[in-house]
């Protein structure tokens, strides 16, 4: 017997740095807010498609008084005005050594983004770039989609349980009602990659795993 095609998420919940904007360290200035490549054209697919979007995102800049809240805000706003809207917005503004529920890869953001669009956290997929987003999905129940930059580790990618080259073709991956080709066989250009190299996963900035990990 074959197995079942995979259902489509009620709700994508996206991780913010390096997964939809460009990863700017502790940003607070929302003028430099720039969006990932495809980033438009795939929200754009996910709202066509119905289904709810959030964004939930380690702001550690709070907690180490690089931050206040106020700018987080205004960088998620800016966010909203370049991308179109998303049905919610949850962060954490603890340093790792506060031991918080919320902080990613704990599940406490999955789970609080899930209470508030209504749906169940097995019916989400977590979109993020490092494995502690992979990390804050299994542990709340829901999917997860690793889409690898420069500061993704090699470890991350080969945890993962599933990795894209980019975020237009996670979101392709998410909307198919069964994301195996017929037959078997490689994964099409713009689908999943199994674990190990991904394309495009070291950049300019250098080598992955490169830069700050909040």
């Amino acid at each position: 017997m074959g197995r079942r095609p995979v259902r489509r998420p009620a709700a994508v919940l996206f991780d913010r740095d390096d997964t939809l904007v460009e990863d700017v360290p502790y940003n607070g200035d929302p003028e430099k807010v720039r969006p990932m490549p495809g980033a438009r054209e795939a929200l754009r697919l996910l709202r066509e498609s119905g289904i709810r979007l959030a964004v939930v995102s380690n702001q550690s800049g709070i907690g180490r008084g690089l931050l206040t809240d106020a700018e987080v805000r205004a960088v998620n706003a800016r966010v909203e005005a370049l991308l179109g809207p998303f049905d919610a917005w949850v962060h954490c503004p603890h340093v790792p050594q506060d031991g918080c529920g919320c902080r990613k890869p704990a599940p406490g953001l999955v789970l609080e983004a899930a209470r508030l669009l209504g749906v169940r956290p097995g019916e989400c997929v977590v979109i993020g770039d490092i494995g502690s987003d992979m990390g804050a999905a299994l542990a709340a129940g829901a999917r997860g989609v690793l889409v690898p930059t420069a500061r993704t580790l090699p470890e991350e990618v080969a945890a993962a349980p599933h990795v894209c080259r980019d975020l237009l073709s996670a979101v392709r991956h998410v909307l198919r009602k069964d994301p195996r080709r017929a037959g078997g066989g490689p994964a099409p250009a713009d689908g999943p990659v199994a674990g190990g190299p991904v394309e495009g996963a070291a950049g300019a900035d250098g080598p992955a795993g490169s830069g700050r990990r909040s």
